[in-house]
């Protein structure tokens, strides 16, 4: 099997979670190729990551970010074969 590129939408527990301290957690367990933060609505902000992963760890990798403290849901927003 090959790698995959994905594109998660990360999104914190309230509005004052420290979305960088996510991303540096993030990046302790797996190397993140781009991100950026995104305001949604009444002063909540989503992080956006793009990570490439051998496709068979995607469920493994879902499990170690949603472990993260101040992480209340984690979306796939698109992926493809690399």
């Amino acid at each position: 099997m090959g790698d995959v590129a994905v594109s998660l939408k990360i999104m914190p527990e309230s509005p004052d979670t420290d979305l960088e301290k996510i991303k540096e957690d993030i990046s302790k367990k797996i190397e993140i190729k781009d991100s950026k933060i995104e305001p949604l609505a009444f002063g909540l902000k989503a992080l956006k990551i793009l990570i490439i992963i051998p496709d068979e760890g995607m469920k493994n990798i879902e499990n170690e970010i949603r472990s993260i403290d101040g992480i209340s849901e984690v979306e796939i927003e698109s992926s493809t074969v690399v």
